[in-house]
């Protein structure tokens, strides 16, 4: 990159104008996204306390949980707060994937502690042998067999639900009659590479979310996030619930291809008033989570992944990497050139500050460490790349330590 980068090659300032003009091609999408994604107005939410079944719909929250001991209580507690359902309403089931640290303890104390009726555990069985189950799907599979609302909210332990989030993705889903609704919720960082990452993870489902082909009901291409998926009932048994994607990895995403493939209403919305998210809190969850999904996410596609990567690039990093450069060059040998190339980079850096600033606005996050984003991209970077080898190789395809087997692709 360096290299290319040199004022020796003519290819300098060529790469400097495609950054700059892919960025500004990105920034109007991000802009775009976050002005067009749907929200939901919780001001026009009916009031929780005394419906009744005649009046609103049974809800199941269901959450799998396999080694969330540092997540599940505070998880627990946000559901059964943000809501004032009453039982008859609400039923919130935790089914323990058979977790080796103390999740499932920690779920017994809390439920004799709390003496809430709406809390169930189930102590998830073993995965059977005769089909193969990835990831989430066998638990949330066991916690759905129980459940018995004509809505199904899967959440994943490290969301946290804001007050009357699970009154209003249903009511969402009443009044515009959608089978299946998923959201962005608030993005959570703490550790430098969370920070260096997710938020431009984030900002870059944003705009998939907002394209095209995905708001068009003719296409096939759609996708969801994972730790919040609301279904009704009926969509989801029609589809053949989480049996019928057992083998996905990408569990959020076959989903949503099943339910658009087979006519069903759906919708993506921005949700940093409904719930937050903290995926990955370091280095080793980060690299083991997105190089688990990101490949398999895109429909195990090499050139959307390369894609990514070059974008990520382009957008990010290429724009500091021209800027220290051209600084170098203005200071040690000042010319017209070096100069026009200084405004060049940091008009580029200028619309990715920009790009950040509105996609933390739609994220619910903040600018911190904005001005490292060039390493962000690089890092995006070689996580699709790594996640097109682990996925087709098996070398250290893995979640929290359990290995991860790929389907055929058809």
């Amino acid at each position: 990159m360096l290299m290319l980068l040199s004022y020796k090659n003519w290819i300098f300032p060529i790469i400097l104008l495609i950054s700059t003009c892919t960025l500004i091609g990105y920034l109007v999408s991000v802009y775009q996204a976050v002005n067009q994604m749907p929200r939901i107005d919780l001001a026009q939410i009916p009031e929780e306390k005394n419906l009744s079944r005649s009046e609103f719909p049974v809800i199941s929250v269901i959450i799998p949980a396999f080694n969330e001991e540092e997540n599940i209580e505070d998880c627990v507690k946000s559901v059964l707060i943000s809501t004032r359902l009453s039982p008859e309403l609400l039923e919130v089931w935790l089914i323990d994937d058979q977790s080796t640290d103390r999740t499932l303890e920690i779920l017994q104390t809390l439920q004799a502690q709390e003496s809430e009726p709406r809390f169930k555990i189930i102590a998830g069985l073993p995965r059977p042998k005769d089909q193969l189950w990835n990831g989430k799907n066998w638990a949330c599979h066991q916690g759905a067999e129980q459940a018995r609302g004509d809505f199904l909210l899967f959440i994943d332990a490290d969301v946290r639900l804001k007050p009357k989030a699970v009154s209003a993705v249903v009511q969402t889903a009443i009044d515009q009659q959608l089978d299946f609704l998923t959201c962005i919720p608030a993005i959570v960082s703490g550790s430098l590479i969370e920070w260096l990452v997710q938020p431009l993870m984030f900002i870059n489902v944003l705009v998939t979310f907002n394209s095209k082909a995905v708001k068009d009901p003719r296409t096939k291409t759609t996708y969801a996030l994972g730790p919040f998926l609301l279904f009704r009932a009926d969509a989801y048994h029609t589809i053949g619930g989480h049996r019928a994607i057992a083998a996905e990895v990408a569990e959020d995403v076959a989903f949503a291809r099943k339910l658009k493939h087979n006519g069903f209403r759906m919708q993506q919305i921005l949700g940093r008033n409904l719930a937050t998210l903290r995926m990955y809190r370091n280095w080793r969850t980060l690299w083991e989570g997105w190089t688990k999904v990101l490949y398999v996410g895109a429909d195990r596609s090499v050139p959307l992944m390369l894609l990514l990567a070059t974008v990520m690039l382009m957008i990010y990093t290429v724009p500091w990497l021209g800027f220290m450069i051209a600084i170098g060059k203005v200071l040690t040998h000042l010319t017209l050139f070096h100069l026009a190339m200084t405004g060049l980079t940091s008009l580029a850096i200028l619309l990715q500050f920009w790009v950040r600033h509105w996609g933390s606005q739609a994220l619910g996050t903040s600018m911190k460490y904005w001005w490292l984003q060039g390493a962000g991209g690089a890092i995006i970077a070689v996580l699709a790349i790594a996640s097109i080898i682990k996925t087709e190789t098996g070398w250290g395809w893995t979640w929290r330590g359990r290995k991860l087997s790929a389907v055929k692709k058809t």
